[in-house]
């Protein structure tokens, strides 16, 4: 089981991620805001977020940038929505910045379980190296 912030402005949206993720085993912490993320994570470490890109006080591009500068062991996602190029490209910087995985919304549930499980996975097997030096 994994700690998993679920950042997102969009609160239905946040909520239900949260649900799924938990019924997959995780504990799943919704938040509002980057800032607030950020600040949870000081006292109470995770390790993966999934991050909205838009949104008002902190977007996802500082978001990503603060998590990569202060704790680069923590796994990233970017989602955001819309089918524009545009946004397409925004993705594809999310990604240069340190975001391991980006989903366009709407994406299936299945798809951003499968990124969580890979991230995780990767996480384990680096861990365990690092155990067995």
């Amino acid at each position: 089981m994994a700690r998993i912030l679920v950042i997102d402005d969009n609160t239905a949206l946040r909520e239900a991620l949260c649900e799924w993720l938990q019924q997959s085993g995780h504990e799943a912490i919704p938040m509002a805001t980057g800032r607030q993320a950020a600040q949870l994570h000081r006292t109470e470490p995770v390790q993966l977020i999934i991050t909205d890109l838009f949104m008002p006080e902190t977007d996802g591009l500082e978001i990503i940038a603060e998590f990569r500068r202060d704790y680069p062991e923590v796994k990233i996602i970017a989602v955001s929505g819309g089918g524009s190029r545009g946004m397409v490209e925004l993705l594809s910087v999310a990604q240069r910045m340190g975001a391991q995985r980006a989903l366009m919304k709407p994406f299936d549930i299945h798809t951003l379980l499968t990124a969580v499980n890979e991230l995780l996975s990767d996480a384990d097997e680096a861990t365990n190296e690092e155990s067995s030096r």
